[in-house]
């Protein structure tokens, strides 16, 4: 049964709402994902996480040292950090749970378009209160004070 959920835990990333970034380097943190991730990977995931732009402006670029909790980065630059982190892992099972939340909708937008295109074989179970990230989900669960009150593709939940 360990063996078991040991293989399962290796296949699932998840991003929380609330990020944990360690009092490192960018390189560090990401790496957290993929301790033998290569520097093409790391800056792969970082592009498709829309974190890559904001760290090549920084001084040390991704040898920028990261405060306590990552204070010295904005709560959306927290997010993509750790989104980028996830998708180092190549995990079978991706969960966001409201992890875009401190992201605008562009850049959410281009963030579900990566998705779309390099994690194609990836489960993704998305947690959100914004309607942007599950729109064009294959399934969506509406739920209310903890009930289901809707199940379907979007159009169909919404009845158009």
């Amino acid at each position: 049964l360990d063996s078991s959920l040991n293989r399962l835990q290796e296949g699932v990333s998840m991003v929380r709402q609330k990020n944990v970034l360690l009092s490192d380097t960018i390189k560090e943190n990401l790496q957290c994902g993929d301790e033998k991730a290569s520097k093409d990977q790391i800056r792969k995931a970082a592009e498709s996480a829309q974190a890559e732009g904001f760290i090549q402006k920084l001084a040390d670029g991704y040898d920028t040292g990261l405060g306590q909790g990552g204070v010295n980065v904005s709560g959306g630059q927290k997010h993509r950090l750790c989104i980028a982190r996830a998708l180092l892992k190549r995990p079978k099972l991706l969960i966001l749970a409201d992890s875009t939340t401190a992201v605008d909708t562009a850049t959410e937008a281009k963030i579900r378009e990566a998705f779309s295109t390099t994690l194609k074989e990836t489960t993704k179970l998305i947690i959100a209160q914004r309607i942007g990230p599950v729109m064009e989900a294959d399934q969506n669960v509406v739920m209310d004070e903890g009930k289901i009150v809707g199940l379907g593709k979007h159009e169909k939940i919404l009845g158009t």
